[in-house]
């Protein structure tokens, strides 16, 4: 699918099925506690199927699919008939109100909680933390080393490369000396520093990540496999032969390798390859071609492939699936707070921020990436739906309920002309973080 129309087509999925789920949370509760729901909308605008239950809620699908809404019989909205006074919103209780409104985030969190516990039933793929570093980078100077496998990230233990980036972004936004605990290829452990600190301030994450300069490690320069009839296997290469220059150049990992092989082809196809084999050091006459394998674009190519990546899957079964689930909700959690702290004392970038454009990019690459990587990515919006929505902002679900607490300290209601001056300030500050995401989006599309 092209990936415009596919970041669109996922971006509408992720919306429809989490802002969905949202409002069915305020549905459910709110006809358990009494309060007489007019429609239930998945979807907005006009309706192309809609039918009226035995409840006398109208069901409808609308032409729209970016959510959907729930229309509860509320005096604020209009006359209601004293005969259906009881089952009117504001009527009830101040508790079961609170209970309504805090509905929908409590239901994004289940459902965060759900789409983790299945990417852990089935799965997720995942890296062993062997990392490398850039000549150069941040990490270079701090000691990393390639092959390095990562064990601690400011004292948590980490078994897989994404549980590392976590930790790592993490601290990067707060600009703070970060301990680490590595083993060398030679098996010794070893303390590391990474000096935050003299990162520059005002800047997004991606760039932090750049002047680090961590990443995954690349394969050692060896020959996992040879395919049959490619130039290599003619050449007499061998599956475990330690690949050692191209044309006298030397190679350090089986990237470089490829990078040579690259490089040296597009000016003669006709190579030298440094093998060793056991303690025999041999040259191999290798005649590259100029091919597209499997479908993609024409390359170099000599018929070498790389030892894979350590597989590092985190796969369980229903029950600590669940407390796998539960404790990565948790630690998103609190590594969302930690960023919005950071960033409302200045101390992280608004650049972090990303919009519609931003979510709908990512949908698009894990909905491609397969199941697990997709129900991860959803676990991680409906989560962030769940903390947007609870932050104390009029209009927000957050804002309402600050109003309810509000209500039980004083003893009566917020006055209507103090909620409708909240109203029009939670507009403000919600198309302010809306317009800065979306700036980010684009600014960040402009430059890649």
């Amino acid at each position: 699918m092209n990936p415009f129309f596919g970041s669109v087509f996922w971006l509408l999925v992720t919306l429809g099925v989490l802002v969905t789920f949202h409002e069915f949370g305020h549905y459910w509760v709110a006809r358990r506690c009494g309060v007489k729901v007019l429609r239930f909308s998945v979807g907005f605008g006009r309706a192309v199927w809609k039918r009226i239950g035995r409840d006398g809620t109208e069901y409808q699908v609308a032409m729209i699919p970016l959510g959907g809404y729930v229309k509860m019989l509320d005096a604020r909205e209009g006359d209601v008939d004293p005969a259906l006074r009881e089952v009117e919103f504001t009527s009830k209780s101040v508790w079961k109100r609170i209970a309504i409104v805090i509905a929908g985030p409590g239901f994004n969190l289940i459902f965060a909680v759900a789409a983790l516990w299945l990417m852990f039933m089935l799965g997720r793929p995942d890296a062993a933390p062997v990392v490398t570093a850039t000549p150069g980078s941040m990490a270079a100077v701090a000691g990393i080393q390639s092959g390095d496998r990562l064990l601690r990230v400011d004292g948590e233990p980490v078994a897989t490369m994404s549980d590392a980036m976590d930790g790592i972004a993490t601290a990067l936004l707060g600009r703070e000396p970060l301990p680490m605990v590595v083993k060398g290829r030679d098996g010794s452990q070893r303390d590391v520093v990474l000096p935050l600190q003299e990162l520059p301030a005002g800047r997004s994450i991606d760039k932090y990540f750049d002047k680090l300069g961590l990443k995954l490690a690349p394969p050692p320069a060896v020959a996992a496999t040879v395919v049959p009839g490619q130039p290599a296997a003619q050449a007499g290469m061998q599956s475990g032969d330690v690949l050692e220059a191209v044309n006298g150049k030397p190679v350090v990992d089986f990237d470089a390798f490829a990078k040579a092989i690259r490089e040296a082809s597009a000016q003669s196809p006709k190579l030298d390859v440094t093998v060793r084999r056991g303690q025999q050091t041999l040259h191999l006459p290798v005649v590259a071609r100029y091919e597209s394998l499997q479908g993609q674009p024409a390359r170099w190519s000599v018929g070498v492939g790389a030892i894979p990546p350590e597989n590092a899957t985190r796969r369980y079964g229903p029950v600590k699936a669940l407390s796998a689930a539960l404790g990565s909700t948790w630690d998103t959690t609190r590594q969302t707070f930690t960023m919005i702290g950071k960033m409302v004392t200045g101390d992280a970038s608004t650049k972090n921020l990303s919009g519609v454009i931003g979510i709908a990019q990512v949908a698009n690459q894990s909905a491609q990436a397969g199941l697990p990587y997709f129900l991860n990515f959803l676990a991680l919006v409906s989560l962030s739906l769940a903390i947007l929505n609870l932050l104390p902002i009029p209009v927000l679900d957050g804002g309402h309920l600050l109003y309810y607490l509000i209500e039980l300290v004083k003893g009566s209601p917020v006055s209507e002309r103090t909620q409708m001056i909240g109203q029009y300030i939670g507009l403000v500050l919600l198309f302010t973080l809306m317009g800065l995401a979306f700036y980010n989006d684009i600014h960040r599309t402009l430059l890649s």
